[in-house]
């Protein structure tokens, strides 16, 4: 009577469904609103949560024309919490009453330390002999032990990812055990169950043509589930071979050991690396799952800068990968048990910080975040609906089961998108200047040979200024590089402020900046030149009024052979600038002769 109270119990907890509510307000906008509503709409359909009583479980009926179907209809469990009972105490009928039904969602058990028995009957109704294969198709179960009538006796099968590859009735990853049922007979068939991690009774019945057919669909799916994988870790490794960015090598150890974990989640770790050395196995189950939890983690950090924007995140992130390590070193002494649970509750607590890190610079409108939280958030919703499976509150489907899959296979495709926007973000920073924010030397000489190029196809006019502030060395040795540089920002600022596009403006080097006006002509360009020279001198930096001078060269009807002839001629006013008097503009057609014929161009 009380193993009958355990295992309704234990049915219970099982069967029951958690209400999960979604908040209306979403920082993602309204594509993530409305794809949680309709996830919220779809999730009871999707993972079969009907809450319908269990009733007594009747045979399976089998023929020659019987195709496949599930098992957990049919089964019967009973709970052996102190692992004591033989089969002879189960066969014997002393503990018939002990069984009850598994329904619809007890055949997932969870993290259990108890033997689970089961028991199921198949009839073969056709006139025939029929060859059917069961399958349990959850391969990380630690002992299984199969018993069959066979004329006046019972043959006993052993198998379980604890025992050798080898040991299998049929060489695969998941478990299965070939039957002959002769006609017009029903057959009782015994099954016990034990396993460190979580229990997962995921029994059904084919026939051998439907088995295989099953199977091949199975292996494509698989050969380009880990094929994908396979090419994002070639192609992530030579783009951080010329890249040299950390945010890459993190992503390409991420998804090499959140792949290998997922082959031995699903049983082709054990099957082809270590099949004679089931501890082995195990083992590397625990270490992959804990490096895939790391270094996802550490992709997340470095991908979205998170040291740079918040050191209080960044100490947390530090904090749970420290806590991770140190629970994935525990494996090689701790039980297998301990380990998993603390792994699998640990994967709920590193799932949500991924998404707020993603959050948070999502709302700092930091480019990459757009690709990176449409990936996380299909897969953190996939982990978290996985792993409330594993603890026995989701039934086993096949959305639920295959959910990581699902799941990666979108993250793999956006965070490669998102990898994209972090190269465009890395070209965008060698472009620009780091003290004022504004486009670089490197990006001056590409942009101006575009722009003269153009010019020169649709014959429109291009003017260029060159801006150097007056007597800036004088005022860094006089007040600091300090306070130099807060002129240069700051004079960078109103540069960035006052120009519109397609005009850009660019530090060319030391005190000298510069900006290409793209369809302007010289006339025009004088204007905005006196306005710019105007503005930065009416504001003062501190107690310091700082003026610059402008050089102006203007390109039309062919003046000038190439860019740098241009450059060349703008430096030459700057030049002539400085000579007169500086804080004015001058420009190249209108210098004295013997200063554009006499004086060497500044550079």
């Amino acid at each position: 009577m009380k193993a009958r109270n355990n295992v309704s119990r234990q049915s219970a907890v099982s069967g029951g469904i958690p209400f999960l509510k979604f908040g209306r307000r979403d920082p993602c906008g309204k594509f993530c609103a409305r794809f949680i509503s309709l996830i919220c709409l779809l999730l009871p359909n999707l993972l079969g949560c009907t809450l319908a009583s269990a009733s007594s479980p009747v045979s399976l009926l089998v023929s020659e024309q019987f195709q496949d179907a599930s098992l957990t209809p049919h089964l019967s469990l009973m709970e052996d919490k102190p692992h004591a009972l033989t089969f002879d105490d189960v066969k014997a009928g002393n503990y018939s009453g002990a069984f009850v039904p598994a329904g619809k969602n007890g055949s997932n058990l969870s993290f259990t330390r108890s033997a689970w028995w089961v028991k199921f009957t198949i009839a073969n109704t056709g006139p025939h002999e029929t060859k059917i294969i069961l399958r349990q198709a959850y391969p990380l179960i630690d002992h299984i032990d199969f018993w069959e009538h066979t004329g006046d006796d019972w043959n006993k099968h052993s198998t379980g990812d604890r025992l050798p590859f080898g040991q299998r009735s049929i060489a695969y990853h998941d478990f299965l055990f070939p039957l002959t049922l002769a006609p017009e007979n029903e057959y009782t068939f015994y099954m016990r169950y034990e396993s460190e991690g979580a229990m997962d009774i995921a029994l059904s019945a084919s026939s051998a043509i439907e088995l295989i057919q099953n199977v091949s669909l199975e292996q494509f799916a698989y050969g380009v589930y880990y094929g994908g994988f396979l090419v994002l870790v070639i192609y992530n490794f030579f783009i951080f071979v010329v890249v040299r960015d950390k945010a890459f090598l993190y992503y390409l150890l991420y998804i090499l050991s959140f792949g290998l974990y997922m082959s031995a989640n699903d049983g082709f770790f054990f099957q082809f690396f270590l099949p004679n050395n089931p501890a082995s196995a195990n083992l590397w189950t625990l270490i992959l799952l804990g490096l895939s939890l790391i270094f996802a983690v550490q992709f997340s950090r470095h991908i979205l800068t998170i040291a740079q924007f918040s050191r209080k995140l960044n100490i947390i992130s530090l904090s749970v990968i420290a806590l991770l390590a140190a629970v994935t070193l525990s494996s090689l002494f701790l039980p297998y048990a301990r380990v998993i649970v603390t792994q699998s509750l640990l994967t709920i607590v590193v799932m949500p910080l991924i998404f707020v890190m993603g959050i948070a610079r999502l709302l700092s409108c930091y480019p990459p975040a757009r690709y990176f939280m449409l990936a996380w958030i299909t897969f953190i919703f996939g982990i978290m609906i996985y792993m409330v499976k594993v603890f026995g509150y989701f039934p086993r489907t096949f959305f639920t089961e295959n959910i990581f899959q699902i799941g990666s296979l979108i993250e793999m495709v956006l965070l490669s998108l998102a990898l994209s926007s972090r190269v465009n973000e890395l070209k965008n920073q060698s472009n620009t200047d780091a003290l004022t924010e504004i486009p670089n030397r490197r990006r001056f000489d590409e942009f101006l040979n575009q722009e003269f190029q153009r010019t020169r196809r649709n014959q429109q006019s291009l003017s260029l200024l060159m801006i150097d502030i007056d007597h800036f060395k004088k005022f860094n040795d006089a007040y600091g590089h300090s306070q130099g540089d807060r002129v240069l920002k700051s004079v960078g600022n109103q540069l960035r402020a006052l120009i519109r596009k397609p005009m850009m403006p660019f530090r060319f080097g030391g005190e000298e900046f510069a900006v290409i006006l793209p369809r302007t002509d010289g006339k025009n360009a004088r204007i905005i030149a006196e306005r710019l020279r105007q503005h930065i001198s009416s504001k003062r930096i501190g107690q310091h009024q700082i003026t610059v001078s402008i050089g102006l060269a203007s390109h039309q009807s062919q003046t000038f052979v190439n860019p740098l002839d241009l450059l060349n001629a703008a430096d030459e006013a700057l030049y002539a600038a400085k000579e007169t008097g500086r804080d004015c503009v001058m420009m190249f057609n209108e210098l004295p002769e013997k200063i554009t014929q006499n004086q060497p161009a500044i550079a």
